[in-house]
């Protein structure tokens, strides 16, 4: 005899339960699945629109409904959505791009412009210093000799060709023999005191405005030149000197005494100056910034001239009265001649 056992009413909840869990994750999953797929599909679409809009192209609209359809396509084809990201991440062809380059790519070095650097690629800013020789020309070499000069600048650079630097000069000048035994008859009333310790030295100092056109290889390594002009205030001096004698202490010794060359004699004059010259240029390599320069200018100083006691006239004085006395404190009046020289100069600039 066969015993059939029938479930409780227990279990057979729990089994109806159980398959009503599992129909409906069933469900749950398969409407995740498919609004994943929407939502990616239509980040898709959004991404390419947004790309189309901001390249303002008409002719990307049908490009725009392809790639929609192909898409659409896609994911119907595909159930990993990962798939359609894959796709809608593809940068888009830029006509724009295309139409400028005739549809070739773009070679070339790129270019880095920062705060400082001009559209074309140069600096906006030039600096250089340099040293070399002063010159005399014209009337002043009479009285001058040459000797050597100082020169620091910078300013503004309006491109690669095209710059507008401030500029400070120094250039020292010695005096010709001829002039210091006119000047040692002066003080002394001795035509033949070449020995009497009586030396001088004249310089000029300038500030300017000093703009320059590169006209050679503006940006490239190598060889360049460029021209200049030159335009400032320029204040010419000339001091003459003797043998002093000139006290110091010292601690072990107490008070020493000593001879120096002093300043007896001082004459000063202020005036324009203009000039122009031209200069070449060497850049050591394509990716340095410096360059080794060396210029050469005229420089013509308009001062104002000033009358004064010549040796020639004391000479014709004396010969008229021996207790002849000049009334003026003049007596160098060339240091108010107008003033011509030119200066070398060589240096790096920045």
């Amino acid at each position: 005899m066969s015993i059939l056992i029938l479930p409780s009413n227990f279990v057979r909840r729990n089994l109806a339960l159980s398959a009503a869990l599992v129909l409906f994750a069933g469900a749950s999953v398969s409407v995740m699945n498919g609004q994943t797929s929407q939502a990616s599909s239509e980040i898709a679409e959004q991404r390419i629109a947004a790309s189309a809009q901001a390249q303002g192209l008409n002719q990307e609209v049908g490009a725009i409904g392809e790639v929609r359809s192909s898409s659409s396509t896609s994911s119907s084809l595909s159930s990993n959505p990962s798939e359609d990201t894959v796709a809608a991440n593809v940068e888009p062809f830029n006509f724009a791009n295309a139409m400028q380059y005739n549809g070739r790519p773009r070679y070339g070095r790129p270019r880095y412009r920062g705060g400082n650097t001009n559209p074309d690629g140069s600096s906006k800013w030039i600096f250089y210093g340099g040293a070399g020789l002063a010159q005399p020309a014209g009337n002043t070499w009479k009285y001058f000799t040459p000797s050597w000069g100082l020169q620091i600048g910078g300013g503004r650079q309006l491109n690669a060709h095209f710059a507008v630097p401030a500029e400070f000069d120094y250039d020292r000048f010695g005096l010709t023999k001829q002039a210091m035994a006119n000047q040692s008859y002066i003080y002394t009333l001795d035509p033949n005191a070449a020995d009497n310790g009586i030396d001088a030295n004249g310089h000029t100092w300038s500030f300017s405005i000093d703009p320059r056109y590169t006209i050679v290889n503006p940006t490239g390594e190598g060889f360049g030149a460029y021209v200049l002009a030159d335009v400032g205030f320029y204040h010419k001096v000339t001091n003459f000197t003797a043998p002093q004698e000139a006290e110091y202490y010292d601690p072990y010794y107490g008070p020493q005494f000593v001879e120096v060359q002093g300043i007896f004699d001082h004459y000063t004059s202020n005036a324009p100056g203009f000039g122009g010259g031209i200069g070449a240029t060497y850049k050591f390599s394509h990716f340095s910034n410096e360059r080794f320069y060396a210029e050469a200018r005229y420089v013509f100083i308009d001062n104002s001239q000033r009358q004064g006691l010549t040796a020639a006239y004391l000479a014709a004085q004396l010969a008229l009265n021996a207790n002849y006395i000049y009334p003026g404190n003049n007596a160098f009046p060339a240091n108010s001649n107008r003033t011509t020289y030119i200066p070398v100069k060589f240096g790096l600039q920045f």
